[in-house]
């Protein structure tokens, strides 16, 4: 990224979990950045982050906050994209925003850098980030649908609590010294902190993740369901999703089932087109016990694969083992891959 002219960037939600992943990768990365604002509500206002050595301080996101910006990256929930993120628009920015606030708004590209970059440039200010569990299955979908054409997708998601932030993490970690002193767990977030009714995630298995909407299926499953067509521009493609949250912190997994429309394929034709795709690594070789974890994944920016097999009663049919960091894929590094492409295209 060195030889594009710097620009001024904002993070708004800064001192979040996805926040602080996008300042360490800003860093990480050499992001052309010439001037760093850091943004969160009134609350967070006021705290110290080290970047490139300097000790920059949290200011209360307000609408003039983004006065002189180039790229503001958003992931401070979507109330606040949905009242900031035009703002920043009117005052020249160009937004990547890290919420389900655009998603699904026809005039707003929804991108995963690797599988529809070309959909950047078609922004009129704002850019969706999809959700972190779409991000890593349509990564790994995408060149299958190249090569040999999909007709219809199931997945069932093992994900991490740290999607649901950092509160979520400090339950978990609470609970399981509760469970294993003997102690009542006590549990006031999952699966949803709105809802009425919560229960403990400590060894435990909460076949909910967000609201139920009123065809049966929660809204995250919705989210992988309506972002995946968007993304692979495939409205008719037939996904079916089932979301679980599980007991451990980072990364998510999913157990993705897929028909391909065409005949005679082996795993070795999968692995093929997935050892040559951008941002995927195969993992799978099962006489060495070869495959993606959640701790393997952990930090990592790729979205790995295993465990494909073909299913043994329809020879259309594969199945696939996903897995990556929910908060660096699924989150942060895509956001940053979206900036460095707006950038590198001469797309802002």
């Amino acid at each position: 990224m060195a030889e594009n002219n710097p620009v001024n960037v904002a993070v708004v939600g800064a001192t979040g979990a996805v926040g602080e992943k996008i300042i360490k990768l800003l860093e990480n990365k050499d992001f052309p950045v010439k001037e760093l604002k850091l943004l969160s509500s009134q609350r967070s206002a006021g705290k110290k982050v080290f970047f490139n050595n300097q000790e920059l301080t949290v200011e209360e996101a307000k609408p003039e906050s983004f006065d002189h910006i180039d790229v503001a990256l958003f992931s401070a929930g979507g109330s606040v994209s949905k009242k900031l993120a035009p703002e920043a628009v009117k005052r020249g920015a160009v937004v990547v925003d890290n919420t389900s606030a655009y998603r699904m708004a026809e005039d707003v590209p929804l991108v995963v850098p690797e599988v529809n970059e070309s959909d950047i440039q078609s922004h009129n200010g704002i850019i969706a980030n999809p959700n972190c569990s779409t991000i890593q299955m349509v990564a790994a979908l995408k060149p299958i649908q190249e090569a040999f054409g999909l007709s219809r997708v199931i997945v069932s998601t093992y994900q991490a609590v740290s999607g649901a932030g950092n509160q979520a993490n400090e339950e978990l970690s609470n609970q399981t010294k509760q469970y294993l002193n003997n102690e009542e767990m006590t549990s006031e977030l999952l699966p949803v902190k709105g809802d009425e009714k919560h229960y403990p995630i400590a060894f435990n298995a909460l076949p909910q993740i967000d609201v139920f909407q009123d065809n049966g299926y929660t809204f995250e499953e919705m989210k992988m369901i309506n972002e995946s067509k968007k993304i692979l521009h495939a409205q008719d493609l037939a996904i079916a999703a089932t979301c679980v949250r599980l007991p451990f912190f980072t990364s998510h997994a999913e157990s993705v089932y897929v028909d391909v429309e065409q005949d005679g394929l082996t795993v070795e034709d999968i692995w093929d087109v997935l050892k040559g795709a951008e941002g995927v690594t195969l993992q799978d070789d099962p006489g060495t016990q070869t495959y993606p974890t959640p701790l393997s994944a952990s930090n990592q920016e790729d979205v790995f694969v295993g465990r494909v097999r073909q299913d043994l009663d329809h020879d259309k049919g594969f199945h696939l083992w996903v897995v990556s960091d929910n908060l660096i894929k699924g989150a942060a590094w895509n956001t940053i891959q979206i900036a460095e492409r707006l950038i590198t295209n001469k797309w802002l």
